[in-house]
Protein backbone atom coordinates (compact mmCIF):
# COMPACT_ATOMS: atom_id res chain seq x y z
CA UNK A 1 0.00 0.00 0.00
CA UNK A 2 1.22 3.26 -0.98
CA UNK A 3 0.66 6.37 1.62
CA UNK A 4 1.54 9.88 1.19
CA UNK A 5 1.80 12.67 4.47
CA UNK A 6 -1.00 15.07 4.08
CA UNK A 7 -0.40 18.83 4.88
CA UNK A 8 -0.96 17.82 8.50
CA UNK A 9 1.58 15.70 8.14
CA UNK A 10 -0.88 12.50 8.70
CA UNK A 11 0.30 9.82 6.86
CA UNK A 12 -2.49 8.55 4.33
CA UNK A 13 -3.30 5.66 1.90
CA UNK A 14 -3.13 6.75 -1.39
CA UNK A 15 -6.49 5.69 -2.08
CA UNK A 16 -8.04 8.06 0.61
CA UNK A 17 -5.88 10.77 -1.15
CA UNK A 18 -7.58 10.05 -4.73
CA UNK A 19 -11.30 9.86 -2.86
CA UNK A 20 -10.61 13.65 -0.95
CA UNK A 21 -9.53 14.92 -3.43
CA UNK A 22 -12.43 13.89 -5.66
CA UNK A 23 -14.32 15.15 -2.92
CA UNK A 24 -13.30 18.69 -3.21
CA UNK A 25 -13.15 18.64 -6.71
CA UNK A 26 -16.93 17.55 -6.77
CA UNK A 27 -18.03 20.41 -4.26
CA UNK A 28 -16.11 22.85 -6.40
CA UNK A 29 -18.19 21.87 -9.33
CA UNK A 30 -20.95 22.17 -7.66
CA UNK A 31 -20.53 25.49 -6.02
CA UNK A 32 -19.22 26.70 -9.56
CA UNK A 33 -22.26 25.44 -11.49
CA UNK A 34 -24.94 27.18 -8.66
CA UNK A 35 -23.11 30.37 -9.37
CA UNK A 36 -25.47 33.25 -11.02
CA UNK A 37 -22.28 34.42 -13.29
CA UNK A 38 -21.90 33.06 -16.52
CA UNK A 39 -18.07 32.48 -18.31
CA UNK A 40 -17.58 34.58 -21.84
CA UNK A 41 -18.06 31.89 -23.31
CA UNK A 42 -21.22 30.66 -22.15
CA UNK A 43 -22.40 33.86 -22.63
CA UNK A 44 -21.07 33.91 -26.34
CA UNK A 45 -22.56 30.55 -27.25
CA UNK A 46 -25.87 31.59 -25.58
CA UNK A 47 -25.94 34.52 -27.84
CA UNK A 48 -25.02 32.52 -30.81
CA UNK A 49 -27.86 30.47 -30.27
CA UNK A 50 -30.04 32.83 -29.41
CA UNK A 51 -29.56 34.15 -32.85
CA UNK A 52 -29.77 30.94 -34.87
CA UNK A 53 -32.86 29.75 -33.19
CA UNK A 54 -35.17 32.81 -33.01
CA UNK A 55 -38.27 31.11 -32.02
CA UNK A 56 -36.24 29.22 -29.23
CA UNK A 57 -38.45 29.12 -25.34
CA UNK A 58 -35.03 28.24 -23.49
CA UNK A 59 -31.60 28.68 -24.40
CA UNK A 60 -29.20 27.41 -21.39
CA UNK A 61 -25.86 26.70 -21.66
CA UNK A 62 -22.94 25.53 -19.15
CA UNK A 63 -19.27 25.15 -19.49
CA UNK A 64 -18.52 21.76 -17.33
CA UNK A 65 -14.88 21.86 -18.19
CA UNK A 66 -14.55 23.62 -14.84
CA UNK A 67 -14.31 27.30 -16.55
CA UNK A 68 -11.62 26.91 -18.87
CA UNK A 69 -13.96 26.69 -22.02
CA UNK A 70 -13.26 23.24 -22.79
CA UNK A 71 -17.02 21.54 -22.70
CA UNK A 72 -19.85 22.61 -23.00
CA UNK A 73 -23.13 21.18 -21.98
CA UNK A 74 -26.46 23.08 -24.39
CA UNK A 75 -30.35 23.07 -23.69
CA UNK A 76 -32.28 24.14 -26.06
CA UNK A 77 -35.68 24.21 -26.40
CA UNK A 78 -37.11 25.93 -29.41
CA UNK A 79 -40.31 25.03 -32.04
CA UNK A 80 -37.79 24.76 -34.71
CA UNK A 81 -37.05 21.53 -33.87
CA UNK A 82 -40.64 20.08 -34.58
CA UNK A 83 -41.02 17.25 -36.87
CA UNK A 84 -37.42 16.18 -36.58
CA UNK A 85 -35.66 13.86 -35.49
CA UNK A 86 -33.10 13.60 -32.49
CA UNK A 87 -30.06 13.47 -34.96
CA UNK A 88 -31.62 16.23 -37.07
CA UNK A 89 -32.50 18.73 -34.39
CA UNK A 90 -28.31 17.84 -33.16
CA UNK A 91 -27.31 18.86 -36.36
CA UNK A 92 -28.38 21.84 -36.80
CA UNK A 93 -27.35 23.08 -33.16
CA UNK A 94 -23.96 21.71 -34.43
CA UNK A 95 -23.80 24.17 -37.32
CA UNK A 96 -24.80 26.86 -35.50
CA UNK A 97 -21.86 26.50 -33.36
CA UNK A 98 -19.46 25.22 -35.97
CA UNK A 99 -16.99 27.98 -35.38
CA UNK A 100 -16.85 28.13 -31.65
CA UNK A 101 -16.69 23.93 -31.68
CA UNK A 102 -13.40 23.92 -33.31
CA UNK A 103 -11.88 25.35 -29.96
CA UNK A 104 -14.09 22.72 -28.03
CA UNK A 105 -12.91 19.92 -26.36
CA UNK A 106 -16.64 18.55 -26.37
CA UNK A 107 -20.29 19.67 -26.73
CA UNK A 108 -23.02 17.99 -25.05
CA UNK A 109 -26.67 18.80 -26.71
CA UNK A 110 -29.73 18.53 -25.37
CA UNK A 111 -32.60 19.47 -27.42
CA UNK A 112 -36.66 19.85 -26.94
CA UNK A 113 -39.29 20.95 -28.33
CA UNK A 114 -41.71 23.03 -26.57
CA UNK A 115 -44.93 21.29 -25.04
CA UNK A 116 -48.22 23.58 -25.93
Amino acid sequence: MITLMNSLGTKMSLLKVIRYNTYVLGRNSIARCSSSSHSDGETRISQILKEKFPQASSVKVVDISGGCGAMYEVHIESDEFRGKRTVQQHQLVNQALKDEIKAMHGLRIFTDVPRK
